[in-house]
C-alpha cells in the first residue's frame, strides 16, 4: 500500500460529531429489547435503510461469503429469507452458524450478532414472497439465483413467464422460498464517540432465557 493511499485514507471524513449517547449501566439485561431501542432510534433519526444487514456464512470446508440483505423481523430472533436453492441457502444447509451486522453510519452505530440459521414455518415464508413486489417475486422464480446469463434471451423469457405466473395466480409462492430466523448466542452493540473512541457492550448467552453482560475495551 503506498503513503499516498494511507493518507488519504488517514483523511476520510469521520463520524458526525452530534452522536447519541450509550449508557451501558441502564441497558436491560437481555439484548432484544435494546436492538429494538437502537433500531427505532434508527429509523426515528432517519437512518438510511437501517434494516440493511451483512449476513455473513461458510460453507463445509470453511470458505466464508457475506452479503448485505434485509432485516424482515424481531422477535426472540432475528429474520431473513431467501432462497434456500441459492449460494446462502446451501451454505446454510451445510453450516447454520452465521454472523449479522448491521451498521449505521449516521449515528456511529454498529450491532453484530451471532447465531444459528434455520427455517422457519411455512406460512412465514410464503407470507413473506407474497408481500414482495411482484417484478421482485418474478425475478426470484425466474432463474436461479447468482446463475450465471448465458443466454440473454432465454433469461429475458424466463422472466416474462414468471411474471405472467405471477400474474396469474397473485398468491404463488415457491418451495424453495425461506423465511430464515436467526437465534442469537451473541450480540454486540457498538457505539462511537465524537473523541475516536467507542463503547461496546456485548450479551452472551448463558442459558435459553439468560445472558451475561460485559462492557468491552475499546
Amino acid at each position: 500500500m503506498t503513503s499516498e493511499i494511507r493518507q488519504l485514507l488517514r483523511s476520510a471524513k469521520v463520524f458526525h460529531p452530534d452522536l447519541p449517547d450509550f449508557d451501558t449501566d441502564a441497558a436491560p439485561d437481555e439484548p432484544m429489547t435494546l436492538f429494538v431501542e437502537w433500531l427505532t432510534a434508527a429509523i426515528d433519526g432517519g437512518v438510511g435503510q437501517p434494516h440493511a444487514m451483512t449476513l455473513s456464512t461458510s460453507d463445509r470446508a470453511g470458505a466464508v461469503t457475506a452479503r448485505t440483505l434485509l432485516l424482515k423481523d424481531v422477535d426472540d430472533a432475528f429474520w431473513f429469507a431467501t432462497s434456500s436453492l441459492s449460494p446462502k441457502g446451501r451454505q446454510l444447509r451445510e453450516n447454520p452458524r452465521v454472523a449479522l451486522t448491521l451498521f449505521w453510519r449516521e449515528q456511529g452505530r454498529q450491532i453484530r450478532i451471532c447465531g444459528e440459521a434455520s427455517p422457519g414455518p411455512r406460512d412465514v415464508s410464503t407470507a413473506d414472497f407474497t408481500a414482495r413486489h411482484p417484478d421482485s417475486r418474478a425475478v426470484a422464480i425466474a432463474m436461479p439465483q447468482s446463475s450465471p446469463v448465458d443466454d440473454p434471451a432465454a433469461a429475458d423469457a424466463a422472466l416474462d413467464a414468471a411474471k405472467t405466473r405471477i400474474a396469474d395466480d397473485d398468491e404463488f409462492a415457491p418451495d424453495d422460498w425461506t423465511a430464515f430466523r436467526v437465534a442469537p448466542m451473541q450480540v454486540e452493540f457498538w457505539q462511537a464517540t465524537t473523541g475516536r473512541d467507542q463503547v461496546r457492550l456485548r450479551y452472551d448467552r448463558t442459558d435459553p432465557s439468560s445472558w451475561a453482560k460485559s462492557v468491552l475495551w475499546p
